[in-house]
């Protein structure tokens, strides 16, 4: 099923056509720079984005081209001109013969390089992405090309790789729909479809599988995952099955010439497979194929950086343009993935049940009656006799144990011992924490680091704290003292560990920091479900379940022993999705909530943030769809005795079918905000992750 421009969910542009219209000019092109030689009559013109994240300044200049540039002012380049009296960098977009301004043009005061970064399809997808989120084309720009490196440009061309031969694809049998979707990938049509991979899946080798039926074809493929270790995974599948000379990564945290050396080699069209975090999701390959995103909804998807555009939104509009695949993929589903589904933008691919039966572990929620009856502190206790149990059955068994902690740190939250008041510091009204590994340590604050040592609770006198929430580092002391002379190891914060080796040992990681363990984990232990379910989030349960499933993944199938223990109650929708293994019932039930409540995704939002006066002066000036609605702004974090915060925030809400408007809005007070230098600076984000 073919998206279109009305389509409610995505709002998914046209392709673009190949009718040119008309850049809007006015006196800003005459403020351009005042040049230093009378143009020419029959100098060339050239459109140039300049690199200014204005709103009032996001379009097109004309400049003319000196005949001595003339050869080397190619579409896609890197030039340099003068905007307003100062040099700034821009990129050279289209070549034209006239100009519909009237006015006097500058020249282009050089061309930077003749190497085409920016291609026609990449402007295409960087224009609409500006759309969708309300910002500027040089903001996306920025985010989609890498900084130049001269030396690298110098050095001689990455020689193109020989198409890979395909493979097999035989693990995509285990999926119904799954060799229906490597067939459509095969010949070329475009696919979309949402993967649930079985637990234990060789994910990375069912999407290399994919990526080189693409490249052997002679199109491209771009995969994009969350962090370093699952592009380290991804990239050793492709270089095995496509070869290492068809496949580059890319990530933010390669270093600048590299990075630099590996995008060139993919705009050149040198490889064909690009695998890498976020910062790859503008990769240009050539005559692209293939998008793939996994595990959608980890957070680190999202860009930081405005418009904070996020890697399934992006990949889409590419397919979409490209008439490319696109396979949303991952262990659980957000409600986004399941309203592609319930709208037929895209078909789901989920395992046989029978398949499944064979590959999960087993799942024992804490607190069952019959935990009940044999141990009554079942319900209450962190760490109850079921999962003493499953740990002490898993290391006899020489495998190790997966302890998932939701917290780092030692004790990263306190309270008053008496009345259960959160203590705060003192000075910066920040929470305290016990930072070392001693419970009698000395409360620190969190944000601004000044001790406490003689705290009192300032809503009952007492000077006792408790923990709150107990971190991993705390947790690893106290399963040391409850396995005796067992091996414990932790990851998380900055050190993260990749693997572990199939021996006794018990590992103790927060979320998205679990080693893979050599021949899985004999048990999981995901102690304090309340933490994460108790989160003040609109997508609390979501991400809690994300987060399950990714360390139950890592355990062996319940035929040979393996076993989840979840510290949670039964009856909870998201320990009942994991239980069944079926996070496809989760999102549909999530979806359809938030949809009688009138959340994302069925609506979109927009977050304002900023000081009272500059949210209040926003909220004025924007204009609104009539369906818009305004919800706050309220105070965040700390108010003062008026009643007062440092920041508020409001959150806009349109229908879907208005996000458009909604973006063309945001778009439109942006300009005028920067047009009149407006001093307060407002933060404007468009579908945020967060709705706290």
């Amino acid at each position: 099923m073919s998206p279109s421009d009305t389509d409610p969910l995505w709002e998914l542009p046209k392709p673009p056509s190949t009718r040119r219209v008309p850049a809007k000019r006015d006196s800003a092109s005459r403020r351009s720079g005042k040049g230093r030689r009378q143009p020419a009559e029959s100098d060339p013109i050239a459109r140039v984005v300049v690199d200014i994240p204005l709103a009032h300044l996001d379009r097109t200049f004309d400049y003319q081209v000196p005949r001595e540039h003339d050869a080397d002012a190619v579409p896609g380049c890197r030039v340099r001109v003068r905007f307003a009296g100062k040099l700034v960098d821009g990129y050279l977009v289209e070549r034209a013969a006239t100009t519909d301004h009237t006015g006097r043009l500058s020249y282009l005061e050089r061309v930077v390089s003749r190497e085409r970064v920016l291609p026609p399809a990449l402007l295409t997808v960087c224009r609409a992405v500006a759309r969708r989120y309300g910002g500027t084309l040089a903001d996306v720009l920025r985010l989609a090309i890498p900084p130049r490196h001269a030396r690298v440009e110098a050095e001689p061309p990455r020689a193109p790789a020989a198409p890979p031969s395909e493979p097999s694809g035989d693990g995509w049998s285990h999926y119904p729909r799954g060799p229906a979707f490597a067939a459509a990938v095969r010949q070329g049509r475009a696919a979309h479809a949402v993967w649930q991979a079985l637990p234990g899946e060789d994910w990375p080798r069912r999407l290399a599988e994919l990526a080189t039926i693409v490249a052997g074809q002679g199109r491209g493929a771009v995969l994009v995952v969350p962090d370093h270790r699952d592009v380290a995974r991804l990239y050793a599948a492709c270089a095995e099955l496509a070869g290492a000379d068809a496949v580059v990564a890319l990530s933010a945290g390669l270093g600048p010439a590299e990075r630099y050396r590996r995008w060139l080699a993919v705009v050149r069209g040198a490889v064909r497979i690009v695998v890498g975090t976020r910062a790859a999701m503008f990769a240009p390959v050539a005559d692209p194929g293939l998008y793939v995103v996994w595990d959608d909804g980890d957070d680190l998807h999202v860009d930081p950086h405005a418009p904070y555009p996020q890697v399934r939104d992006v990949l889409m509009l590419r397919a979409h343009a490209d008439a490319a695949s696109l396979l949303v993929a991952g262990h659980a589903r957000t409600a986004e993935a399941q309203l592609l589904v319930e709208t037929g933008w895209a078909h789901e691919i989920t395992p046989a049940r029978e398949v499944l039966r064979t590959r999960a572990p087993r799942v024992t929620p804490t607190g069952e009656d019959f935990d009940v009856a044999r141990d009554e502190a079942a319900r209450a206790a962190r760490l109850p006799a079921v999962a003493f149990e499953a740990a002490r059955t898993s290391l006899a068994a020489g495998a190790p144990v997966l302890v998932q902690v939701p917290r780092r740190g030692y004790v990263p939250g306190l309270a008053c011992a008496r009345c259960r008041t959160s203590a705060r510091c003192r000075r910066c009204a920040g929470p305290l924490l016990i930072p070392g590994a001693r419970e009698s340590g000395t409360p620190c604050c969190r944000w601004c680091g000044v001790p406490d040592p003689s705290y009192r609770c300032p809503a009952c006198g007492s000077g006792r704290l408790r923990a709150v929430v107990i971190g991993a580092v705390r947790t690893a002391e106290e399963l040391g003292r409850a396995f005796p002379g067992t091996t414990v190891r932790t990851s998380g914060g900055g050190d993260v560990l990749v693997e572990v080796p199939a021996r006794p040992a018990l590992v103790v990681a927060t979320p998205g920091a679990e080693p893979v363990a050599d021949g899985g984990y004999g048990a999981a232990l995901l102690l304090d479900g309340w933490a994460l379910l108790g989160r003040q989030d609109l997508r609390a349960a979501e991400e809690t379940l994300r987060r399950w499933m990714a360390a139950a993944t890592l355990v062996r199938p319940a035929r040979e022993g393996g076993r989840v223990v979840v510290g949670a109650e039964a009856g909870i929708p998201a320990v009942q999705a994991l239980v069944r293994w079926n996070p496809g019932w989760h999102a549909a039930l999530e979806l359809a909530e938030r949809g009688e409540l009138g959340f994302p995704p069925h609506v979109r939002m927009a977050s304002v943030e900023g000081s009272p006066d500059a949210v209040a002066a926003l909220l004025d000036e924007i204009d609104l769809p009539d369906s818009g609605e305004v919800l706050g702004p309220v105070p965040l974090g700390e108010v003062d005795e008026e009643g007062r915060a440092e920041r508020e925030r409001a959150l806009l809400r349109v229908p879907r079918e208005d996000g458009k408007a909604l973006a063309e809005a945001i778009h439109a007070v942006r300009g005028v905000r920067d047009a009149r230098k407006v001093a307060e600076p407002v933060r404007i984000q468009l579908d945020p992750l967060a709705l706290v």
